[in-house]
């Protein structure tokens, strides 16, 4: 089973996305806060310039480049040069066609401040939307839910794509369904995601979105004979998903209908839960909830540094239920090894529809040959093996990952002594281009 995926100090850091930002909590609108936006991130960063100059803010690393800026100015088209989905979606997002690199949370440090002081070009930018009741994101800014407005138009000014992260079903705790039973539940919920795709259509930007993690795996345990049909949850009673089934068809069938009627340009993708069954049990789960009818598959790499869980940190939120080997081996000799990671990944891509993947909460750990590690300086090897073997991760339908921390005390964009500044610089001049 997995770790709860947002922790007191990730949940605190996104509600304070916005403290650099001159909008947050003054009552202004998403659309006063897209102008405002480039600055405050500069100030964030003690900074002077968020020109296009910048290496976050216009890169044109890779194939068929894209054109942003802080400005907020519109996406500019990018014409796919290859015929895959990873191609496709790349090129709808305004961005290169090579492996796109992102950035999540950062165990509460700034990762536009990072961008912008250690100069990285980035491709994405991820933000958790997390809660549903007191203190829900909906409550982090006024008017409610403007928190969408805001983190796109830090991303926006950051030269990125804005990403969220939706993690409303683990509002009662980390695996408790019983809030699907519930119609002042759901009806919130349904609520919620509105106002979030509706934030999205007054950006008018392409933005990603991934549809709570951890979730579909306990709905698949849950399920009588994993029948995602045979769980119970209130759908119909929502206007915008008259039409659909009480019960988990019919949740993921209505946040793919909603994202299509009130934001056309969010595209959004549901993440696999490896640990709820064998992986054959896991796609077929997935493809039966609907899943192949989105945009992109998020495959969760692991949410911890390896080193966290080696030490046995409890402290630190890693205390693994068995033994088991985290480390993986980068010279692909010894079991478990990344060639075995991504051969699991590719059945992923061809066994739920053929979409893109994302691999999303990869940790940011250094290599190290002393297993575990400290608080904020765990070891880990993910960031040094996907790019220095980018084009492995293409081979198998990847499209971007997105680094971050899953829990606290992780290393992060600050403390990993440069490792991913130096390795992203060396990636992007010579970039693993999509198929």
């Amino acid at each position: 089973m997995p770790h709860p995926r947002i922790t007191p100090l990730l949940m605190a850091a996104a509600a304070a996305a916005c403290l650099g930002l001159s909008a947050c909590g003054s009552g202004s609108s998403d659309s006063a806060s897209t102008e405002s936006g480039a600055a405050a991130i500069t100030s964030a960063a003690g900074n002077t310039s968020t020109s296009s100059g910048s290496s976050s803010g216009g890169s044109t690393s890779g194939s068929g480049a894209s054109s942003s800026s802080s400005s907020g100015s519109t996406v500019s088209s990018v014409a796919p040069t290859g015929s895959s989905a990873a191609v496709q979606l790349a090129a709808k997002l305004g961005k290169p066609n090579r492996l796109l690199l992102g950035l999540g949370a950062q165990s509460g440090a700034s990762t536009p401040a990072a961008v912008l002081s250690q100069n990285l070009t980035v491709d994405i930018d991820e933000i958790y939307l997390g809660g549903l009741g007191a203190g829900d994101w909906t409550t982090w800014n006024s008017p409610a839910g403007a928190i969408v407005g805001i983190f796109a138009a830090q991303a926006d000014a950051l030269g990125t794509v804005p990403m969220f992260t939706l993690y409303q079903m683990a509002a009662n705790g980390d695996g408790n369904l019983s809030g699907l039973n519930s119609s002042t539940f759901m009806t919130s919920y349904w609520g919620h995601v509105k106002l979030m795709f509706q934030g999205i259509a007054a950006f008018g930007k392409p933005v990603l979105v991934n549809f709570e993690p951890d979730f579909w795996g306990y709905t698949q345990n849950s399920a009588t004979n994993g029948d995602p049909t045979k769980l119970f949850a209130y759908v119909n009673t929502n206007p915008d998903c008259a039409t659909l089934s009480n019960d988990i068809v019919g949740v993921a069938g209505c946040l793919i209908a909603m994202a299509r009627k009130y934001a056309p340009l969010a595209y959004v993708g549901f993440p696999p839960s490896d640990w709820s069954g064998d992986q054959p049990s896991v796609i077929a789960y997935m493809n039966a909830i609907g899943a192949q009818h989105a945009d992109f598959i998020t495959t969760q790499t692991l949410d911890r540094d390896a080193g966290c869980y080696e030490a046995d940190a409890v402290a630190s939120g890693c205390n693994p239920q068995h033994p088991t080997v985290w480390y993986l081996d980068e010279t692909n000799t010894t079991t478990p090894n990344y060639a075995q990671y991504l051969a699991s990944m590719l059945n992923y891509h061809t066994g739920i529809g053929g979409l893109p993947l994302i691999f999303w909460q990869t940790p940011m750990g250094v290599p190290s040959t002393t297993p575990g590690g400290t608080a904020f300086h765990f070891r880990d090897n993910h960031v040094h093996y996907f790019l220095t073997h980018a084009s492995e991760l293409t081979a198998v339908g990847g499209l971007a990952v997105v680094f971050g921390t899953g829990n606290d005390f992780q290393t992060n964009i600050t403390t990993d002594g440069g490792q991913f500044q130096s390795l992203s610089a060396a990636y992007l001049a010579a970039p693993a281009t999509l198929p």
